[in-house]
Parts: C-alpha cells; structure tokens; sequence
C-alpha cells in the first residue's frame, strides 16, 4: 500500500508543476479532456445512497442530458449557450419533474442555474479537477446527501462522466461487472479509494 501511495505521490505532483494549458496536448491519444475556463457543468445530487436514489437519479440523469445534448450540439457560444438554458430552464423542471413520477417515488426535488454551484475535488484518470465555484445546472433530489454525478454541457463533453472517471458507456458496463466480481473487488476497491482520497488530500494541500 505505501508503494502504490508513493507512486501516486510522485505521479500527482510531477502534474502539479505542468501548466494546465498543456495538459490537452500531453494526453492527446487519450479520451480525458481538459474543461475550458469558460463551461457550464451539469450536477445532480441524489437524495441519499439508497439503491431507489441512486436508480432515481441516473435515471433523471438520462433523461435530462439526452435533451440538453439535443439544445447545445451545435452551439459555438457560451453567450448562447447561457442564453438557451437560461430560456428552457422551464422545460428541464418539467422534465425532472415527470421522470420522478414515472419511478412512482414521492421525491421533492429543485433545479437551479447558476454560477457559483460548489463542485469537489475529483480525480478523473491522471487529471485533477479541483474544487471551486462553477457556472452550472444544480438538480437536487430530495435532500441531496447521495452521490453526485456531473458532466460538461458545453463544450459538449456529457459522453464523459466525470464523476466515475470514465465514459458514460464503461461506467454503466463497469457497474454491471462489478456485481458479478464483488467478492474479488471487496478487498481492492477500499484500497483504491484510499489512494485517490490521499491525491485528493494532497492536491488540496499542495493548491492551497
């Protein structure tokens, strides 16, 4: 455990003296990708770790993003990107709103747009996103003490989601396999939380 930590240590701040702006062109065969200063980020917070949560907010998830996609697809401004959402902000509690019904689930729930939405520190493959303020759509199921998922919706970057660290695609395949290989993951995976939490802890430090 102390090797993987101390790799890991020199991994992290070997990336902490590279100028972000270059980080693109260092993982350029890669599917990670760098969020440009000017974004507008997706959070859903789940009402808590329940299994009927959880399922409630991935399904919110999908129904959300597959028509935000649609509305920003072809935007090349972040002026009319802002303006688009801030238009159809309507349209997204509508649509929160009926996915909730459909699961016959009694949830409250609120959406928000704005631009300082609290975001974490998260470890996305060899990226660290810190944690900040943010310009985004804040959907909060119930009382938003479960797991977050969040992606970018413009520039277009929904196909990945940060907050597993993989596409959207590989997490659900991932989550599936998972199931089938708990016994063998039980031992491994609280190691490698532990790990990313120590780059986590340290990046602060370090930024701080």
């Amino acid at each position: 455990m102390r090797k993987i930590i101390l790799a890991a240590t020199a991994i992290l701040l070997s990336l902490s003296i590279l100028p972000w702006g270059d980080m693109s062109s260092a993982s350029s065969s890669s599917s990670y990708k760098v969020i440009p200063d000017e974004a507008i980020r997706l959070r859903i917070l789940a009402d808590s770790n329940k299994e009927k949560a959880q399922d409630l907010k991935r399904d919110v998830r999908d129904a959300v993003n597959a028509e935000i996609t649609t509305w920003v697809e072809d935007l090349t401004s972040i002026d009319a990107a802002r303006a688009l959402i801030q238009s159809r902000l309507q349209e997204i509690d509508t649509i929160v709103k009926e996915t909730i019904e459909q699961s016959e689930i009694t949830q409250s729930y609120q959406v928000e747009y704005g631009k300082q939405v609290e975001f974490p520190t998260k470890l996305y493959g060899s990226y660290i996103y810190p944690a900040g303020e943010y310009e985004a759509i804040l959907i909060t199921l119930g009382e938003g003490e479960g797991d977050n998922w969040w992606c970018v919706l413009f520039p277009p970057l929904c196909f990945l989601d940060f907050s597993n660290g993989a596409t959207v695609a590989h997490a659900e395949e991932k989550e599936a396999d998972q199931k089938q290989e708990k016994s063998s993951e039980e031992t491994a995976e609280p190691e490698k939380q532990e790990v990313e939490f120590f780059l986590v802890k340290l990046w602060n430090k370090i930024v701080s």
